[in-house]
């Protein structure tokens, strides 16, 4: 006979509960609010003799004295050089040797046989209309670095993303090098490359090229990796080798998606070839520096329109040509008549008498906006700059760089994880490390009261967009030109409404992010099961309860993902507003290029809008990851 114990009694036995997750944040944001109001600081400027400063300032000293003697420049940086100066002077040979009458020709055949002759015309067009604005030899420049930059990242890009998607430890190695490379603003290349290659074309294609080959390559494993197994196995058990599978099934399943990755990669070099004028590239860039520069908004216009007619010329072609077969010989035609007329030798010069410019109009249009529209433009800048922007950069630049890195990894850590956290908490470490806290601030603050506006408006236009299919279809159009623009187009509205600000760099950032982020929110809402709708409708729901009670909160991953996107994208427009009176980080990075004394703390920027970036996206990613999965 086996003898029991009886248990006491539970009730009996004092029990510490284990505080919710709600009472521990509670408690967390009252001691670092009691923290805070201990140890503020006055906010001091940011010094001029950082360690940083003196360490990149160093770094130049020495690249400038063993340029020519070291053999790391002798044998490698120097080659890496002579080899992009080849490339881009064979394009621009060819470009410059069709002459204009025999560049917009070869455009328009080349268009007809890849996309269709509709198509073909409208390039016909659009390429004359750039001599007709008078901007014919900045087109051509800006398209030679463009193209430039493209054969090199196809060259690279394609064959890197066979590898990632073939082999899972390159495809490992590359993920969080493409990572980094995606989510650093485009001003972060320009200082490292004019350091190593010197300002001008060289060192404007390698920039491009850093910046647009991630999208090259990701785009290319994932068509490679989209390929039939079944289709693949058929050829296999054919007795296909591993490069007949490559070749003959693997490649031409994936050709759609293959061209998308280059129409992709046309955008992203567009996009930075005219941020490049920074380091002295020629091009259409160079229009918008100087007009920005001069706040002159017409001279700008005109370069604007000229580059979004070559982006919607280059986005519409590849496009279509991802959904077409071309006949082969037609296409070898083309190019053999492209080369015939560059050994030819036109004329280049476009016809001086077929001219047109927006200038006047646009600037008589800004005048009077300026004038008539002062009061409600300066009311709504000094609303949210003293109501918004100012009390947040005051509370972060008051605040310690040792108690923000803390607050960054304990709610890091509570809202992504804890390896989201250790990261975003180094790279915020590392930012105080770089002496330049305060300007990191300003940065973080226009960064932030940007992407909340970002997100009112994304939400709003994607919640309609999900709801009312007409409204889509008015609005994907301003979208789709949206989203081909580069990012020094969306300078000039703001510059004409609002001047040289800091808020001029947050409507900028506003107008540039908005795009991604309301196609994001529309596909979150839409992706939300038919079935749960229809129960919430056959429970009484009303259509603003649908919304708030079961849309937006299923839709939480995909609101998450944008919140992502509009924080990295508005991070590199406000540090793009550093050329038009935002100053920070931007300021910074634009008077490291031009002013020798200030290349060190240019560098040290520029490294610190990486961190910054860093800090934002592991956060946000890492709230993704650990809340948008559950949704």
């Amino acid at each position: 006979m086996i003898a029991t114990t009886a248990a006491p009694p539970a009730a009996s036995v004092p029990r510490w509960r284990r505080p919710s997750r709600r009472t521990v944040i509670a408690v967390l944001v009252v001691a670092t609010v009691a923290a805070y109001l201990s140890v503020r600081t006055p906010g001091a400027a940011d010094g001029d003799d950082a360690w940083a400063f003196r360490f990149f300032g160093g770094v130049r000293d020495w690249v400038d004295e063993n340029r020519d003697t070291s053999p790391l420049f002798l044998y490698g940086v120097n080659y890496l050089r002579l080899g992009v100066v080849v490339v881009v002077d064979a394009v621009q040979a060819l470009l410059y040797g069709l002459g204009w009458a025999g560049l917009v020709a070869a455009a328009g055949a080349l268009t007809a046989v890849l996309a269709g002759w509709r198509l073909a015309i409208g390039t016909v067009a659009g390429f004359l209309f750039l001599g007709v604005l008078g901007l014919w030899e900045q087109s051509v420049d800006t398209l030679v670095l463009t193209l430039s930059a493209v054969v090199l990242a196809v060259l690279i890009g394609v064959p890197a993303g066979i590898l990632a998607a073939r082999v899972p430890a390159v495809g490992a190695l590359l993920r969080p090098l493409l990572d980094v490379m995606q989510i650093m603003p485009t001003f972060a290349y320009l200082a490292p490359m004019a350091l190593l290659f010197s300002i001008g074309e060289p060192a404007a294609v390698i920039a491009t090229l850093i910046y647009a080959v991630p999208v090259t390559i990701r785009i290319t494993a994932l068509g490679i990796g989209e390929v039939s197994p079944t289709t693949v196995e058929a050829a296999t058990a054919l007795g296909s080798t591993r490069w007949q599978l490559l070749g003959k099934v693997r490649l031409p399943m994936a050709r759609p998606t293959i061209v998308l990755a280059v129409n992709q990669t046309i955008m992203m070099a567009l996009s930075m070839v005219v941020v490049t004028a920074l380091i002295d590239a020629p091009g259409l860039g160079q229009n918008i520096v100087q007009a920005l520069e001069r706040v002159n908004v017409g001279v700008a216009f005109d370069a604007g329109v000229a580059i979004v007619v070559l982006a919607i010329v280059l986005d519409r072609v590849t496009t279509r040509a991802a959904d077409r077969r071309p006949r082969l010989p037609l296409l070898a035609g083309a190019v053999a008549g492209t080369g015939l007329l560059a050994l030819i030798g036109l004329r280049s010069e476009f016809p001086e008498g077929w001219r047109f410019s927006f200038a006047g109009p646009v600037n008589e249009i800004t005048s009077w906006i300026e004038f008539h529209w002062y009061d409600v433009t300066e009311a709504l800048k000094n609303g949210i700059s003293a109501g918004l922007l100012d009390p947040l950069e005051n509370l972060l630049v008051t605040t310690p760089w040792w108690l923000f890195v803390l607050v960054v990894l304990v709610f890091g850590s509570l809202a992504g994880g804890l390896r989201s956290g250790v990261i975003a908490a180094l790279a915020a470490a590392g930012v105080a490390g770089l002496g330049l806290w305060q300007h990191s601030m300003q940065t973080l603050a226009t960064v932030l009261v940007a992407t909340a506006v970002t997100m009112a408006f994304g939400v709003l236009l994607g919640v309609l967009c999900a709801r009312h299919d007409r409204f889509t279809r008015g609005l994907r159009p301003l979208l789709d030109a949206a989203q081909t623009m580069p990012s020094f187009i969306y300078l000039l509205p703001a510059v004409a409404l609002f001047g040289a600000s800091r808020f001029t760099a947050i409507v900028a950032a506003v107008i540039y992010a908005v795009p991604p982020v309301v196609r994001l929110v529309e596909r979150g809402v839409r992706d939300v099961p038919p079935t749960v709708v229809e129960a919430a409708l056959s429970a009484g729901s009303t259509p603003r309860q649908l919304l708030w009670k079961v849309q937006l909160p299923m839709a939480r991953g995909g609101l998450l993902l944008a919140v992502n996107q509009g924080i990295v994208m508005v991070l590199a427009m406000v540090v793009v507003g550093g050329l038009v009176g935002a100053g920070a980080l931007g300021y910074d990075v634009v008077a490291g290029f031009s002013q020798r004394e200030d290349f060190g703390k240019g560098l040290a920027a520029g490294l610190a809008i990486v961190l910054l970036g860093v800090l934002l996206d592991r956060l946000t990613q890492g709230i993704h990851s650990a809340k948008g999965a559950k949704a």
